[in-house]
């Protein structure tokens, strides 16, 4: 039998157990505490987060009144690991790269944004570490393929980071586009994305979800 005939079968590899842990640590992570953007407590391990919007910016008012009471659908899911962790060989203690970290580091980008606050989100988390680390990817797809988030699958560029020295021949993305004010972001002189259009899709994503 040539290698073109290998029934696909035998090369790949299903794992119900697999599957039930992931499911396992989502049910873990939505029963998480929820706080304040970013949060503060001092906690140093990489993992698996969520931010939500409560406010009631023209934008995002839906999910501001579902989220008023209990944090239910998150604008934006992201996750903390370490640098080197793709080769396998990621440093711990690295307290920059770990999950409020990673908070601080958008809270900064909401503070800078001239339509947005703080106070206008939440955020939960779960931390993985020790072999659940080996989960971090897998979580983090699952759960946006589950609450496909705004700022994940429809506005993008909010996790961007500055693209350094000489290197802005780049446009603005979307989610700068949509809210002005990141300083690295105006130095970006490609052709960027039009507002009419951002939002557009935003209201086509609004009309999808049949909310009152």
């Amino acid at each position: 039998m040539s290698l073109k005939d290998e029934p696909m079968a035998s090369q790949t590899f299903k794992s119900s157990l697999l599957e039930g842990v992931v499911k396992e640590a989502i049910a873990f992570f939505e029963q998480t505490p929820v706080h304040d953007m970013p949060p503060q407590v001092s906690i140093a391990g990489l993992g698996v987060y969520a931010i939500y919007y409560t406010g009631a910016l023209e934008h995002y008012e839906h999910l501001g009144r579902l989220n008023s009471k209990q944090c239910a659908i998150p604008i934006y899911i992201g996750k903390a690991v370490p640098a080197g962790w793709r080769k396998g060989r990621a440093a711990s203690g690295d307290s920059s790269k770990s999950v409020i970290g990673r908070l601080r580091e958008h809270a900064g980008s909401i503070r800078a944004a001239s339509n947005l606050n703080t106070r206008d989100f939440r955020t939960r988390f779960v931390v993985l570490e020790g072999i659940e680390a080996d989960l971090i990817t897998s979580v983090e797809a699952q759960l946006i393929r589950k609450y496909q988030p705004m700022w994940n699958t429809l506005v993008d560029g909010f996790g961007n980071h500055t693209p350094g020295e000489g290197r802005f021949d780049q446009a603005r993305s979307e989610w700068d586009v949509l809210h002005p004010g990141r300083g690295w972001a105006a130095k970006c002189r490609g052709e960027s994305p039009k507002l009419e259009n951002i939002l557009a899709k935003i209201e086509s994503h609004k009309r999808s979800l049949s909310l009152p």
